[in-house]
């Protein structure tokens, strides 16, 4: 983006462009207030109040609408802004988008509308963040997870993390450019000061792990030989009838994907049974192979046999391809089964007996921990900027050890300051801030 252009005053729709009750476009920048007076009816603007009227092209309605004015710096992005609500309607919100760009403003690029908010310091790099992922969110859980990042939770305690050092690098600091009036800190109090940074470091990286597995979901591949009723599962999982069921072996050849909302993403796949008859088709032998490499690829698999037929010695040939992966052995067809093994979870696709007991197995082995105890979440981003803090400190730490002159101990100190600072973007690069906000949407 060219540097005159940052801010400039800028419009989007708010809302996905489409058919619904209400539209909505948003205008922020300095001319945000001239550009509407010259197209709306009802100018008389006072914060906290909503005006109602028509939005007018000359002496031409165009809409009957209600415009929210939000005066600076008490708006998203710190600057005047003004929403436009008309009726929902890809015509009536183009309309109206257009004649307020010919009235001064420009297009917003994507995610520009938050990149302001964080340039205007309404909101911290993290908080930032948190938005696209509240937008991107694949579960409600995520969804509730990242809005807790949008409170500012995860930015209080990197400030705190940050404090921490910096009050420590005070201390040297002021030892070495003061050393007739202040005595340089004990290389006992730098290295207890320096283990318990350290140690909230590492309490804010635990989570990480958990943080990717909510936002990045997890594979759980179907396995199985053909008409075990690997297929009616996926549907039974699912709700739906996704995958073809029939009684002909090697019906499923292609591999299906859905994701499946445990409170964490888990994208199910359904595999072609795996058999080495001879007179498997060609077509039949790549869905093999595909539920083979789906097998690589997966946290976690199903392993379905027919319960009604007990495991014979196909299902074990199957079974030895699972010996290095985490799996969970199921039993289908329960209500039609007689004999019982123990180390199996048995269900019946069909009816749907032992489904949610699956359900809560499969979200336990995923992930065993439920969001509401989660007060953040990190991203690999901050998650980079985080190690880079704690590799400082941890050189930091030895230099202590071993009583190093203190003027190279603040160095690593320093660094591990300007991670953090990286990380809630008070130092940022441009190509980092442009990769970020272009996962946004336009509009927000």
């Amino acid at each position: 983006m060219n540097i005159r252009d940052e801010f400039d005053t800028i419009a989007a729709p708010a809302t996905p462009m489409g058919a619904g009750g209400v539209g909505i476009i948003r205008i922020s920048g300095d001319r945000a207030f001239d550009i509407i007076k010259n197209i709306f009816s009802n100018t008389n603007f006072e914060p906290r109040k909503f005006n109602h009227g028509w939005i007018m092209d000359s002496e031409n309605k165009i809409d009957e609408v209600i415009v929210l004015p939000f005066f600076a710096p008490n708006s998203y992005t710190g600057e005047d802004v003004i929403e436009i609500q008309c009726h929902g309607g890809v015509n009536v919100v183009k309309n109206i988008l257009n004649l307020v760009l010919k009235n001064g403003a420009r297009m917003a690029e994507k995610g520009e509308f938050t990149k302001r908010a964080f340039l205007n310091k309404r909101m911290d790099l993290s908080q930032a963040e948190s938005v696209a992922d509240i937008i991107h969110s694949k579960t409600s859980d995520f969804a509730k997870v990242s809005m807790k990042n949008l409170s500012g939770v995860l930015k209080e305690k990197i400030n705190e993390i940050r404090n921490d050092i910096f009050e420590v690098l005070s201390k040297i600091t002021a030892g070495i450019d003061f050393p007739e009036d202040v005595n340089e800190p004990e290389y006992s109090y730098l290295i207890k000061t320096f283990e318990s940074i350290i140690q909230k470091i590492d309490d804010v990286l635990s989570g990480a792990e958990t943080s990717n597995i909510f936002r990045e979901g997890a594979s759980v591949a179907i396995i199985g030989k053909p008409n075990v009723g690997k297929s009616s599962l996926f549907n039974a999982l699912l709700s739906l009838d996704r995958a073809i069921v029939t009684d002909i072996a090697g019906t499923t050849r292609d591999v299906l994907r859905e994701t499946l909302d445990l409170g964490i993403p888990v994208t199910l796949i359904d595999t072609a049974g795996i058999r080495e008859d001879e007179d498997v088709s060609k077509v039949e032998k790549i869905g093999i192979e595909y539920s083979k490499q789906s097998l690589d690829d997966a946290a976690l698999v199903l392993f379905v046999y027919d319960a009604s037929k007990g495991m014979d010695e196909d299902d074990r040939e199957v079974l030895e391809l699972l010996k290095d992966k985490n799996y969970i052995l199921i039993a289908n067809k329960s209500d039609i089964a007689n004999n019982k093994n123990d180390n199996a979870l048995y269900i019946s696709a069909a009816t749907g007996d032992g489904i949610e007991k699956l359900r809560k197995l499969l979200k336990h082995k995923v992930c065993n921990i439920e969001p509401e105890s989660l007060d953040f979440v990190t991203n690999t981003r901050q998650q980079a900027c985080l190690r880079k803090a704690r590799q400082a400190m941890e050189q930091a730490l030895l230099a202590a050890q071993v009583n190093e002159l203190q003027d190279l101990i603040s160095i690593d100190v320093k660094s591990a300051v300007l991670a953090l600072d990286e990380l809630t973007g008070e130092l940022i690069t441009d190509s980092i801030l442009d990769n970020i906000f272009e996962n946004f949407c336009i509009g927000k």
